[in-house]
């Protein structure tokens, strides 16, 4: 089982940056794959990006391809989401997820293990 912080959220204006990481405890964070899931107020949870836990795949919404990179760093058991151009759209709160199994990687549902969500604010 693996615990999941994250961290890195803030308030940011239209066209800066942000980085979210992700805390993973538990030693085999190296075998999960990962992903960034964000809900804004009033909307439901959806999918940004995920990563396999080898890295060789990763996933992004459209409305975030070109903007957002996911990255993770294994040794240091951290997920990243590089978040440039923000927009005020993407105002909401962040979440990680994780999960030992094959998942489909959009899919909330196939997530077990979630952080406890960062809050992104995007001021226009």
């Amino acid at each position: 089982q693996v615990q999941l912080v994250e961290s890195g959220g803030g308030l940011v204006q239209a066209g800066g940056s942000l980085r979210l990481s992700c805390a993973a405890s538990g030693p085999t964070f190296s075998r999960y794959n990962m992903g960034w899931f964000r809900q804004a107020p009033g909307k439901e949870r959806e999918f940004v990006s995920a990563s396999r836990w080898n890295s060789v795949g990763t996933w992004y919404a459209d409305s975030v391809k070109g903007r957002f990179t996911i990255s993770r760093d294994n040794a240091k058991n951290t997920l990243y989401l590089q978040m440039n151009s923000l927009k005020p759209e993407d105002t909401a709160v962040y979440y990680c997820a994780g999960d030992p199994s094959s998942v489909r990687v959009r899919m909330i549902e196939d997530y077990h293990y979630w952080g406890q969500g960062t809050q992104v604010t995007v001021s226009s």
